[in-house]
């Protein structure tokens, strides 16, 4: 019998890292995939603990963590600011070669919060639907001026391979 797990745990480590981050970890409890529906519901929270460089989006800044959305899932995003020193909001913005000063048009139809350059007041609560219909690379992003320049961000990969949504850590 036990010949069988040792294979099996070299085929693993062989496995392409996108396969093996879909296989290998729970997802976390803020992300919860409907396979039938091709749907995702992502529960966001914006927070700022003392001393960090600036807020966090579920506990990740500066591109720490990338969301991955298999193309054409539909994505309901259901966020809050708990931040209560600052306005925030969130927009899904194509990665380019530098973070953006402020949020501006989404990349995909209606991923955005309302407010985007303002930003929603600290406890008020946004839900955002869209479509997942382009592969890419994309930032999750604050849209008020400075907060993505400052860290506020991560990151968003809609790809065509996926067979269903993950949070990978990415080391920076």
């Amino acid at each position: 019998m036990r010949r069988f797990v040792v294979p099996a745990f070299v085929a693993f480590l062989w496995m392409p890292a996108a396969l093996r981050a879909q296989t290998a970890a729970p997802p976390p409890s803020w992300l919860v995939a409907d396979s039938a529906a091709k749907a995702v519901t992502l529960t966001l929270d914006v927070t700022a603990p003392p001393g960090t460089a600036s807020a966090l989006i579920n506990g990740y800044r500066a591109g720490e963590a990338q969301i991955v959305v298999p193309l054409n899932w539909t994505v309901t995003w259901h966020w809050q600011s708990s931040d209560s020193t600052a306005p925030h909001s969130l927009v899904l913005m194509a990665e380019r070669e530098k973070l953006p000063l402020e949020g501006g048009r989404p990349a995909l139809d209606n991923a955005m919060t309302r407010l985007v350059t303002a930003g929603l007041k600290p406890g008020q609560k946004d839900v955002t639907t869209f479509v997942a219909d382009q592969a890419g690379w994309y930032w999750l992003l604050c849209g008020v001026p400075g907060h993505a320049l400052a860290g506020e961000w991560v990151g968003v990969r809609v790809d065509p391979d996926a067979r269903g949504p993950f949070v990978r850590a990415v080391s920076r």
